[in-house]
């Protein structure tokens, strides 16, 4: 048994032995599950997460097609701008249907909004498909299972406080699903613009996340809001890919001051939960 299992045992067992975790709920799709619900326990308990911020995680097996974690999978949170990607499928919709040209200019937008979160960029983008309640009108009409806790209400003000669109985790999970399957417009392209370089919750900086692993994601940063909502695929010793979701969220309860000190502090807490997810993930399979 390699080092990475053998921690993740360490971690795990003794919640079995203590109650914790029941030996019936500690089976192969539960331990990931109970792992990151006592992590983020801890965390409350000793106030690093307060008692008025909501926290939301999700994580799914493509190999297995089991999901290992859904903790408040479908309470609708601040979206910030992890709603991009709906903007990107709302946008290759009508391009798909000939009313839009995917072009030069339109194609810069489109890595500018998910590449850098350019805000501009991304009202740029939604004007093309009629505003917010045009566009969240489309997603509803022709995407309703990806939408069901979406709401799409306003573009991203200048000062970048968006705090009225919202969705869930298990919306998110389902998107990155169908994309991930290529069941959506232009799903090569999105995937393509989510997989270009930089800094993410999931990956960067996670210690025991291997280097050289593939990440397609959208984070999600406001004084409110921490969140990123992505698909990792790790390479396996075997020579094949297992591709996983995992989506964190954390919503404060209030808008906070000092947003560095705080935004930091809760995406390294999305960083620890992507550390015990791969610790997981490399219990079932040869990673």
């Amino acid at each position: 048994m390699d080092s990475f299992n053998k921690r993740f045992l360490r971690f795990v067992l003794p919640l079995v032995a203590i109650g914790f975790i029941s030996p019936l709920r500690a089976g192969i799709d539960s331990e990931v599950e109970q792992a990151v619900e006592h992590y983020i326990k801890g965390l409350r308990s000793k106030g690093v997460i307060r008692r008025d911020e909501r926290t939301a995680w999700l994580v799914h097996d493509f190999t297995t097609g089991r999901k290992l974690v859904s903790i408040n999978e479908n309470t609708p949170l601040q979206a910030a701008s992890m709603i991009k990607p709906y903007l990107a499928l709302a946008f290759f919709h009508e391009v798909q249907r000939g009313r839009i040209i995917y072009g030069s200019t339109s194609r810069r937008h489109m890595e500018l909004m998910i590449q850098k979160s350019n805000n501009a960029s991304t009202n740029w983008v939604m004007k093309q498909t009629g505003g917010p309640a045009a566009t969240q009108a489309l997603l509803k009409r022709y995407y309703p299972d990806l939408c069901r806790n979406i709401r799409l209400v306003e573009y991203i003000p200048s000062n970048g406080r968006t705090y009225a669109n919202r969705g869930s985790a298990g919306d998110y999970s389902r998107f990155l699903t169908a994309l991930w399957q290529r069941r959506l417009p232009h799903s090569n392209e999105i995937l393509r613009v989510m997989g270009l370089p930089g800094n993410d919750r999931l990956y960067t900086d996670a210690r025991h996340v291997p280097k050289g692993t593939r990440v397609y994601n959208k984070t999600g940063s406001t004084a409110m809001c921490c969140g990123d909502m992505g698909i990792l695929v790790a390479r396996g010793r075997n020579g094949k890919s297992y591709p996983y979701i995992v989506i964190g969220i954390i919503e404060s309860g209030h808008r906070n001051t000092s947003y560095g000190p705080w935004i930091s502090r809760r995406a390294d807490v999305i960083r620890e939960v992507s550390n015990i997810v791969y610790m997981g993930m490399k219990r079932r399979h040869p990673l």
